[in-house]
């Protein structure tokens, strides 16, 4: 096979295959989008307490945001396809050796932010990544994350993603989000502030909040 040969066996098979993967990870997210929004609308109706609102915000094909109280999860498909490392449990199948183009996955990403951080632009405080969602040529898929996020969607074999499956991971992101309660920083982490931090403080809130300093997944500590 030459040079030119090689090519169009390179285009014909991974190109292929990655655009392939990219419209159905875009129709995945699509799919997010609706139930995401139409989640938003059934819980605001059911809380029926106007300080506790649940809504739903969507920023193009690639983002969506659902708020519910002090909490929102943002939504995020990435535009690229990847592989995984050579070591990856996911090379270990039998369903990947059969057809290596089938660990090649589109992502959608979820994070945590405390909504006032969006509310109010606070552009130093963190967010976290909870989820990534992978999802291959075949319509399988597996989450990597924490706590139920990385054990209950995990079997990328046999599990293939639909709206019941995108409800499930939702529902799982939110108790999680849920769950995981701001904490207060330690008093020496934040003892030290400048001036000009305390004079921008009520228009930019400079000083960084989030749920957790010094976040980690299970898998990097067994504290949590």
């Amino acid at each position: 096979m030459n040079s030119e040969e090689k090519i169009v066996s390179l285009l014909k098979e991974k190109a292929c295959t990655k655009q392939k993967i990219y419209r159905i990870t875009k129709n995945v997210f699509a799919n997010f989008q609706d139930v995401l929004q139409e989640k938003a609308t059934i819980l605001n109706n059911e809380v029926q307490d106007k300080d506790v609102e649940v809504s739903y915000e969507e920023s193009g094909d690639f983002d969506a945001k659902l708020k519910f109280s002090g909490d929102t999860l943002l939504f995020h498909m990435h535009s690229n396809i990847f592989d995984f490392d050579s070591s990856h449990q996911i090379h270990k199948t039998s369903y990947v050796k059969e057809d290596k183009m089938r660990s090649f996955c589109g992502v959608i990403n979820i994070y945590n932010f405390l909504s006032d951080s969006l509310k109010y632009n606070r552009l130093n405080d963190a967010g976290f990544l909870i989820a990534r969602i992978f999802i291959n040529k075949d319509n399988h898929f597996f989450v990597e994350g924490d706590k139920q996020l990385g054990f209950l969607f995990n079997d990328f074999v046999n599990q293939q993603i639909d709206e019941v499956q995108i409800c499930k991971i939702i529902d799982t992101a939110m108790i999680y989000a849920l769950n995981f309660d701001l904490q207060t920083p330690n008093f020496n982490d934040v003892k030290v502030v400048s001036l000009h931090q305390i004079l921008d403080i009520n228009n930019n809130h400079k000083i960084k909040t989030s749920k957790r300093l010094g976040f980690k997944f299970s898998s990097e500590t067994n504290n949590d």
